[in-house]
């Protein structure tokens, strides 16, 4: 072993030897165009000699954000984006979603995102719709929200045609075989568990907070299927549903990455003249109900003490939620209302990171960072064609959700209050930079390329949002802030609620000028 050591040495002392002879009688080697002293007086301002001139990429007017939208003779709208690269993004947006089942079965919707991409009138299987996606690269996704489902595909660009078509195949003609609604039923059933079972309450509290804020309309309705209508959705129910929302005109092909004209000819060949599955479609029962606000409270009492398992089970919480009627994205207060759900921010109680993260925001500053009891504070916007909710949940100990409910109230009657001019310069540059490092990914562009158009027929572009960001002045959130607290609240409240101030007082508290909880229900007197 000594051996060895003393060979290493010596042939290290060697190398370092054989270099220092170099240095003493050779000259030294320089790199082509290495900035390591090949040319030690040109200064940075100048270009090296030597160096080819650069020729920089060029882009074409397609590449500044602009959106092409076509209309086809049945009413299907065509919108696209070109962007660098080799892949694309397209998929068919539906204006089709649970606020559409007022007059169906709950839950319709669920059961579509669950069926999607399954056997069709051309592929005998889920397994031969992947098979053939894999040869272009491509994967498949289905969402559906309460307004919008969207089918999409991120594929290599040379294969658009054989996208398109099977989107189309997907969308008009799927087979809905026993054998799938039945297997749709297990994983909706499984979904439903794990909804009441995952320890982050938070997609269970936002289904009752809309059921609260809309009772029984619209998008207050469930948008998970309840578990005593899963047996009772069948094939002839779904093509009913399908008959009157899956037209034409309820439609947009959508596609990021592709030349608009190439994606205007696979639409006219796929999606023109298309005879679907279930039949001409009539659309005689179409749900045209605006969204019509009522406010409310839902509770669930559950122990959660063991929503996790293991040697360090998260500690038992109660969580609330309230919020209170905003605006529609189509309003032009839609913009201030953005700005003033970023102001608010906020998170968890343990989340780490700098101002970067928003951890100076109010519910930080205010909340997380003065009551240390408090396990988050967050603010939530959630904005639809006709309505909107701009909500605060919150969790504490079971012990202080008196507290809590009084913290968050405060902070609803803080809004309608001075705003600092640096607090709002802040949230404004926030929200601009969230808005464009969100658009620098292609399925994120898609889905504002295909929910614009389908709700507004046409897009508003990033740099046009940004400017209505910047045009926001503090005199702005306070007077949409003014407007929201004149409505009634809505309330979510799930965990032991023994401590739960009465609506009536929760109301009243918003409408007051501190957010004080009525004294008579005061702890301490």
């Amino acid at each position: 072993m000594a051996a060895v050591v003393l060979a290493a040495t010596r042939l290290l002392r060697g190398s370092a030897c054989w270099g220092r002879s170099r240095s003493r009688f050779a000259p030294p080697a320089y790199r082509q165009f290495s900035s390591g002293g090949a040319c030690p007086s040109v200064p940075l301002s100048s270009p090296l000699p030597g160096v080819p001139k650069p020729v920089f990429a060029t882009v074409d007017r397609q590449e500044k954000f602009e959106t092409r939208v076509t209309t086809l003779d049945n009413g299907l709208r065509v919108a696209s984006q070109n962007k660098f690269g080799q892949f694309c993004t397209v998929g068919i947006l539906i204006n089709s979603g649970s606020r559409y089942e007022a007059k169906y079965l709950s839950g319709i919707a669920h059961f579509l995102e669950k069926l999607a991409f399954s056997s069709t009138a051309r592929f005998d299987s889920r397994d031969e719709i992947l098979l053939t996606l894999e040869k272009h690269g491509g994967i498949c996704d289905c969402q559906t929200s309460r307004d919008t489902t969207m089918y999409a595909v991120s594929a290599d660009s040379r294969g658009l045609d054989t996208v398109v078509g099977l989107l189309a195949d997907v969308v008009l003609h799927p087979r809905l075989t026993d054998e799938e609604i039945e297997m749709t039923r297990m994983a909706v059933q499984f979904e439903l568990e794990d909804l009441n079972m995952r320890p982050d309450p938070e997609p269970l509290l936002t289904e009752m907070i809309h059921e609260a804020a809309y009772r029984g309309n619209t998008v207050g309705l469930r948008r998970f299927c309840p578990a005593e209508n899963i047996a009772r959705i069948d094939r002839e129910l779904l093509h009913s549903y399908l008959r009157n929302y899956y037209t034409p005109d309820r439609m947009v092909l959508a596609g990021v990455g592709v030349e608009h004209e190439l994606l205007v000819a696979c639409a006219e060949k796929h999606l023109l003249g298309a005879r679907p599955a279930w039949g001409d479609a009539v659309a005689v029962d179409v749900d045209q109900s605006v969204a019509q606000y009522t406010g409310g409270i839902v509770k669930l009492e559950r122990d959660m003490a063991n929503v996790s398992l293991g040697p360090t089970p998260i500690p038992e919480l109660t969580h609330i939620m309230v919020a209170l009627e905003s605006c529609s994205f189509l309003e032009g207060d839609f913009i201030p209302f953005a700005v003033l759900n970023t102001m608010m921010g906020g998170g968890g109680s343990f989340s780490a990171g700098g101002p970067g993260k928003g951890m100076f925001s109010r519910l930080y500053l205010h909340v997380l960072n003065r009551h240390h009891w408090m396990y988050s504070a967050t603010s939530y916007h959630h904005s639809y064609e006709d309505t909107g909710l701009l909500c605060i949940h919150a969790s504490a100990d079971p012990r202080q959700v008196r507290e809590m409910v009084e913290v968050v109230t405060k902070e609803f009657t803080l809004m309608a209050g001075a705003v600092d001019a640096v607090e709002l310069e802040r949230a404004k540059t926030q929200l601009m930079s969230m808005l464009m490092m969100n658009l620098e990914s292609r399925p994120v562009i898609f889905e504002d390329v295909g929910r614009q158009v389908l709700a507004t027929r046409s897009r508003k572009l990033p740099h046009e949002l940004c400017t209505l960001i910047s045009d926001v002045k503090p005199e702005d959130v306070k007077r949409v802030a003014s407007k929201m607290l004149r409505g009634k609240p809505a309330v979510a409240a799930l965990g032991d609620l023994a401590g739960l101030p009465a609506y009536e007082h929760i109301q009243a508290a918003l409408s007051s000028k501190d957010g004080r909880l009525p004294r008579t229900y005061r702890l301490f007197r």
